[in-house]
């Protein structure tokens, strides 16, 4: 995890800091070594404490670069050139830490929070100890960091499909009032709520004909609301599990039909096996699209494409097998689901279609300093479309009517392929991806449904989005200085260009082009404010319609 420019991680509450000025001071004049260190020094395994009690510890690696902070990262890092490589082992620091300025920090071997004891005596506690980037004392062990992340690693949360709202770390803490850890289980309560209002400001005559008048759907509703439990069971080989229940309309997909009614959204193990690889059972996401794959309440735009509302499943019953290859710079999964598997559906098991979903992603370029990163992926689903179905979306509004309609579509097999690829430099996220489905229907003139988007999102306080490799996607944005530590919370623009053709052979339903902007603000890390304009243009019964929304959304977090 890199942490931003003049972003300060404060580590310890203020008035511990403030005890600690005098002995540092003298300790650092005391010990000062005038030369700086040359070329890299690298601490593994530094414990970086939350100071306002609401969030986890982070366990973290920095890279101190000519006696210049240049890396606070969670990855694991592989071998590189380096002067030195230490080891903190679980040692919490006390300091500052601003990324390009040369840092003052101690590490202590004991936590003072649990110990203040620790403070009164910090010759005595202090393993490492670096003033304005020169190093003045220095009792950890060196260590050699390994050539690549072995397959086999199980670390934090290794399925393929992250929990929803909470960290991936997040059930470890014990510390807060919704998380619990014993010697066979540890788990976190998690939640989520979205409220929105929608507004309508344009809409023209063609429009207006297309799909009705949009005033009607000017009101606010929750938008979505999820609770559940994730965590794990057992300690040496653990078993992740999920279980979350939620109104459809936190995912809409194909085969979402009623959008108020409560179901267990997700209910899953997922069991690590052979060769470090992972078997996930249960109802889950298809592995298929990034824009799929990562949570609603994390992504810049508050509401997914219309295409993949309308061609992609919210959620599928079944197993993924998935894992990593070259260290982990490459991720895959390979899937097979059947949808009357799960009792919420009213679908007979032989009634349900046969789905299969491949997907692979790799990462051909990341920067020395891992700001910059390449990501491109590629997936493959195929349908023996049992059903017949009726492909529509909104236009990524929620509160909004179906703009594009295929009608009923009576279908032998279907192939939907995906194509991603995104750029990452810092606080500049560029992410783009095309899906195209290939219907087989004969009576229909076989027809091939395509869309695409292009979006870029910037964090305006510097924040970036850490990449998940196991399962190649990026993960939500962390708050670096929160509003409740007298900080501006993290702010990120977006913006995204989406186009859906649902016209081909003989089905008429619809293209359309939609061009969205939108802010986001959150304040902590469990609470957001966010606001998204859209322009959109449906050519649709022989004419071209305008229409222009604007949506608010407050979100509420538990994890």
């Amino acid at each position: 995890m890199q942490r931003p420019k003049k972003r300060r991680v404060s580590t310890i509450l203020g008035l511990l800091l403030l005890s600690l000025g005098l002995p540092f001071t003298a300790y650092a004049q005391r010990y000062l070594i005038n030369n700086p260190p040359s070329g890299n020094i690298i601490i593994k395994n530094v414990v970086l404490p939350d100071r306002s009690g609401e969030t986890e510890d982070l366990d973290v690696t920095l890279r101190i670069q000519d006696g210049v902070l240049d890396l606070v990262t969670q990855d694991t890092l592989r071998a590189a050139e380096s002067d030195l490589i230490l080891n903190a082992n679980n040692g919490v620091l006390l300091g500052d830490l601003n990324l390009g300025e040369a840092p003052s920090f101690m590490i202590l071997d004991s936590d003072p929070r649990e110990d203040f004891e620790v403070l009164l005596d910090t010759a005595l506690h202090t393993q490492f100890a670096m003033h304005q980037g020169k190093m003045v004392r220095n009792n950890l062990e060196p260590v050699a960091l390994p050539e690549s992340v072995p397959a086999t690693r199980r670390r934090g949360w290794f399925a393929y499909t992250p929990p929803p709202v909470s960290l991936p770390v997040a059930y470890r803490n014990r510390n807060k009032w919704n998380r619990f850890d014993t010697n066979w289980a540890a788990g976190a309560f998690i939640g989520a709520l979205l409220v929105d209002r929608q507004y309508w400001p344009k809409q023209d005559d063609a429009s207006e004909s297309q799909v009705g008048d949009l005033d009607e759907f000017e009101e606010g509703e929750i938008r979505a609301l999820r609770f559940g439990l994730v965590g794990r069971l057992g300690t040496e080989t653990p078993i992740i599990y999920s279980l979350i229940a939620a109104t459809n309309a936190f995912d809409k997909g194909v085969e979402v039909d009623d959008v108020d009614d409560f179901v267990w959204n997700d209910w899953r193990l997922d069991v690590p096996v052979f060769f470090g690889t992972t078997l996930s059972v249960g109802k889950q996401k298809e592995p298929f699209s990034m824009e799929r794959l990562m949570s609603l309440a994390n992504l810049p735009l508050q509401e997914r494409t219309a295409a993949a509302d309308a061609l992609l499943p919210a959620r599928n019953t079944g197993v993924v097998w998935s894992g990593n290859a070259l260290g982990q710079d490459v991720s895959w999964a390979l899937s097979a689901f059947r949808a009357g598997l799960d009792p919420d559906t009213n679908l007979g098991y032989s009634e349900s279609p046969k789905v299969f979903v491949g997907r692979v992603t790799g990462v051909p370029y990341e920067s020395p300093d891992r700001a910059g990163l390449v990501h491109l992926g590629l997936g493959v689903r195929y349908s023996d479309a049992a059903l017949v179905v009726q492909l529509n979306s909104a236009p990524e509004f929620n509160l909004a009517p179906n703009f594009i309609d295929t009608g009923p579509v009576d279908a032998d097999e279907a192939y939907t392929y995906n194509l991603e690829a995104a750029w990452r430099q810092g606080p500049l996220w560029l992410m783009g991806e095309y899906l195209l489905t290939d219907i087989d229907a004969p009576d229909l003139d076989d027809p091939n449904l395509s869309s695409y988007y292009l979006q870029a999102s910037y964090t305006l306080t510097g924040e970036m989005r850490e990449y998940n490799r196991r399962s190649g996607v990026f993960r939500p944005l962390r708050v670096a200085r929160s509003v409740n530590q007298f900080g501006w919370g993290t702010w990120e623009l977006a913006a995204r260009y989406s186009r859906a053709d649902f016209t081909d052979g003989a089905i008429d339903g619809g293209e359309m082009d939609i061009y969205s902007l939108g802010l986001n603000w959150w304040l902590t890390t469990e609470f957001s404010f966010g606001v998204n304009y859209r322009f959109i243009v449906l050519d649709r019964f022989g004419d071209e319609g305008d229409s222009a929304g604007i949506s608010g959304r407050l979100t509420l977090l538990l994890n």
